[in-house]
């Protein structure tokens, strides 16, 4: 017997074809590979581990965990459908299902949509059976079900036979009565004939005709949910009547509830009050042309770059203290706000972009402090459009969100910038989307925010709820959304502005280009985008955004007020000297720095002379060096180094006694504690380093020297931390499966499966149902060597090494030295087994 004939159907219907589906197990059987394959695709949970048959991936495809995380991912539309299989019979033929979802008036958009919806859940094994049996997994019907604690959605209470199941049968016939209904011999019928009359349209408007206005206003109040009231020990007339009829019936002894099959008439069939077959559109806010929409891109890239260069070098000494409990205090991070004159939550944005890029990181010192990272002194080398793909691809794949900083997590706690508890597993999916989402429509054109959360609530209903105690603090409108879902969306749309990812609100080319998502000018297929590695598409958007961005000048324009214009960004030698040599009045499109004593002095320091500073000037200027600035660099470069500072506690020498005079005779001196130790010396009870500091408050500019008498060069050397990598974002989930693993897990699944349903012939001894066979050593060896004869299949039982039992389909082929070896069914491979190990055999059942 071939093993093609293993894999046959247990259940074949009399005539012609095979029975329908009897179990989930049997309709994933009943499936193609390509279908195994997306189910596993859509539900990656279920390959943790690999199912050994389809039982066992039925099974787990019905637990709790992995069908609430199904129906999270249903769009809204086929949720619903889920939501009205879980109020209809089951099971239920699709004309019904048809009804509740269109009822007595009909929708064409319904009809046409349905078919995709109940192929879905089909596909992710919510539901299973054919069109005139469908059933909604018995895990999914649990949570969609109307109950007392967990009202439905669609706001439908119990059935009459659910709400009367605690009823006494003299109730039951004193409301059948009441109805106009004749009595019945039993309780069931009873029930049945009360069912029959809410369901019957025709007689049902006729009871509701003579109903007094009152009662339908109460009707009115509870058909579209909650079905449930609360009524007093003596309730009203109106009350009462419906009560006395059974289009209320009691669930205690205060409340009372609509029964579905009222409800459904009320409501003309539908389940829900407005079904959405169809995904609401992105609406255009407002148009503009693309090379404008690039063009604000790639000036918003080129300010993130300088934002991220600004905010770091600010921390090259070493930052702030990390907290206790991690994160950055609200005191550094007003003073990081200060620093970059943003508001706090787009402070906590870049604070959060370093730290993701692994730009930043804490040094794990006993005193913790914040500082960049040396993959930050490699970041700086690169070219600009370089540097902008390596922040915006970590923030594509980042759980970090910024948003959530100033606010409080579920327990009342203050979230912090670069603390823990900021990590939302959705995040990426909703950037991905968002952006994907600005892609539909037109180049240039931006999308009104409202249409664009409306769509992503459609498209994830059910995991658009975050954590109701958690206050963002971010303070949004009233007219707009509040869920995790659309707060998400918020955030990734303010940040991609920041970023250049978008500009004016409209997608970039770069944008697309990191996306892999096809150009508008793409001149040739390999531009196309679209399965591309997530590096080569990062290339692909530095291409395209390089271009773009402003070209690093090489000078500066000297003014006669002590300011040098830079007409671009500089190039980094000539920055990095600048930044020394001056201080940065304001920013925009051209960089104001200003010469003062201070930041002369400070280059001064750094080990250059005064004609190294004048050489600097004439080289790197387009005008002549003004001669106020030429005498200020003398001047401070003159009385640079007059007056030397040591350690004694320290001391202040000086050549001119009179200097020292002045400085004793200073009252600014006295907090220093100096006294004349000679002529030419000054002894001081301050450290050297105060003690520069007060001299230069008194404005002088003093000098510090080694033991040796020979003047200290300072540079600001940078402080790093060690390497580090940048922070891993937590899964949302098992990973999606590869077309790999999909290959071999769904080939490992139909080997198992194989195995478990071939039909054994029946043994001497009858075996339990899922125990091992159990044969003697000498039955066994027998066994097995006739089948490497006849070269058949057999069914055995075998213990590895580790204890782990298993059942197994092999094709002996060799049989020696305790060992027999043979195609395994169940592996689809050759193996060897020890003989000892196998705990029986049985013969497969001839055809």
């Amino acid at each position: 017997m071939g093993i093609g004939e293993l894999d046959r159907e247990a259940h074949v219907a009399e005539g012609t074809g095979a029975a329908a589906p009897r179990t989930l197990a049997e309709a994933l059987r009943a499936r193609g590979d390509e279908g195994l394959a997306a189910l596993l695709r859509a539900r990656p949970d279920l390959l943790n581990p690999v199912p050994n048959d389809l039982t066992q991936l039925a099974t787990r495809a019905g637990t709790r965990g992995s069908v609430v995380r199904a129906l999270e991912r249903l769009d809204r539309f086929a949720l619903q459908t889920a939501e009205a299989l879980a109020v209809a019979p089951d099971p239920a033929p699709y004309p019904v299902l048809l009804a509740l979802l269109t009822g007595d008036e009909g929708d064409p958009a319904i009809e046409a949509a349905l078919p995709g919806a109940v192929a879905l859940l089909r596909e992710q094994a919510l539901v299973w059976g054919e069109d005139d049996r469908l059933r909604l997994v018995r895990t999914a019907r649990e949570l969609l079900s109307p109950s007392p604690q967990h009202p439905s959605p669609t706001g439908l209470g119990p059935t009459v036979a659910e709400a009367t199941s605690g009823m006494s049968p003299g109730r039951v016939q004193e409301i059948i009565g009441a109805a106009g209904l004749p009595a019945t011999h039993d309780p069931v019928s009873a029930v049945a004939a009360l069912t029959g009359l809410f369901t019957d349209r025709a007689r049902m408007g006729a009871l509701l005709d003579g109903a007094p206005p009152e009662a339908l206003a109460v009707l009115d109040r509870l058909v579209w949910g909650p079905p449930y009231g609360e009524v007093t020990a003596n309730p009203a007339p109106p009350v009462r009547w419906l009560r006395d009829r059974g289009l209320l019936l009691p669930v205690s002894a205060r409340t009372m509830v609509l029964p579905r099959e009222v409800a459904l008439h009320l409501r003309g069939g539908r389940a829900h009050r407005a079904p959405e077959p169809v995904a609401p559109e992105v609406a255009v806010l407002r148009e503009h042309r693309p090379q404008v929409v690039d063009g604000a891109a790639a000036g918003q890239a080129y300010t993130a770059l300088a934002t991220v260069e600004e905010l770091l070098k600010s921390w090259d000494k070493g930052g702030p203290q990390v907290l206790r409990a991690g994160g950055l205090s609200v005191r550094d991070l007003r003073r990081t706000v200060a620093a970059l004159d943003v508001t706090e939550q787009v402070a906590a944005f870049w604070l959060e972009l370093c730290h993701g890029a692994g730009l930043l990181a804490s040094d794990g010192e006993a005193d913790e402090r914040y500082a960049p990272t040396p993959a930050y002194d490699d970041w700086l080398d690169l070219p600009p459009a370089e540097r902008w793909a390596r922040l915006v691809t970590p923030w594509l794949a980042s759980t970090r969100t910024s948003g959530l900083v100033g606010g409080q997590d579920a327990k009342g706690r203050a979230l912090s910038a670069l603390g823990p508890d900021l990590d939302r597993a959705a995040a990426p999916e909703v950037r991905h989307r968002v952006l994907g989402l600005l892609a539909t429509l037109p180049p240039g054109a931006a999308a009104d925010p409202e249409t664009l959360f409306a769509r992503l609530r459609w498209e994830r209903p059910l995991r658009g709820a975050g954590p109701a105690a958690e206050n963002t603090g971010s303070g949004s409108g009233p007219s707009l959304p509040d869920d995790l879902r659309s707060r998400l969306a918020r955030w990734a749309l303010a940040e991609a502005e920041l970023l250049g990812l978008t500009g004016r609100g409209a997608l970039s080319a770069p944008a697309r280009a990191l996306l892999n998502l096809p150009l508008a000018e793409a001149a040739s297929p390999a531009d196309e985008g679209g399965g591309v590695e997530e590096s080569v598409a990062a290339e692909r958007a530095a291409t395209l955004l390089a271009p773009l961005l402003p070209e690093a000048v090489d000078h500066v324009l000297l003014q006669a007020d002590l300011t040098a214009v830079a007409p671009g960004p500089l190039r980094r030698p000539l920055a990095d000297a600048l930044a020394v040599l001056a201080d940065v009045e304001s920013k925009g499109g051209a960089t104001v720095y200003r010469f003062t004593p201070g930041s002369v002095r400070r280059a001064l320091d750094s080990g250059l002379t005064a004609s190294d500073l004048h050489d600097f000037l004439t080289a790197h200027s387009r005008t002549p060096v003004p001669q106020p600035l030429a005498y200020l660099v003398d001047d401070v470069a003159r009385r640079h180094g007059h007056l030397r500072v040591g350690a004694a506690s320290a001391y202040v020498r000086c050549d001119d006694d009179t200097v020292l005079g002045e400085i004793l005779a200073d009252r600014r001196s006295a907090a220093l504690g100096l006294r004349r130790l000679a002529p030419t010396v000054l002894a001081a009870q301050a450290d050297p380093a105060a003690l520069l500091d007060g001299l230069r408050a008194m404005g002088y500019a003093p000098a510090a020297e080694s033991a040796e008498g020979d003047v200290l060069v300072t540079r600001a050397d940078a402080y790093r931390t060690p390497a580090r990598t940048a922070p891993v974002p937590v899964p949302d989930g098992p990973p999606a499966p590869d077309a790999t693993l999909l290959h071999a897990a769904v080939k490992a699944i139909r080997a198992g499966d194989r195995a478990a349903t071939a039909v054994r012939r029946e043994p001497s001894a009858p075996t339990p149902a899922g125990s091992l066979p159990r044969t003697s050593s000498a039955e066994t060896l027998a066994t097995v060597q006739a089948a490497a004869m006849t070269g058949s299949a057999v069914w055995i039982g075998y213990v590895n090494a580790d204890g782990a039992a298993s059942q197994r389909v092999i094709a002996p082929v060799r049989v020696e030295g305790g060992f027999v070896t043979g195609y395994d069914h169940t592996a689809d491979e050759m193996r060897t087994y020890p003989l000892h190990r196998i705990t029986g055999v049985a013969e497969l059942a001839d055809d």
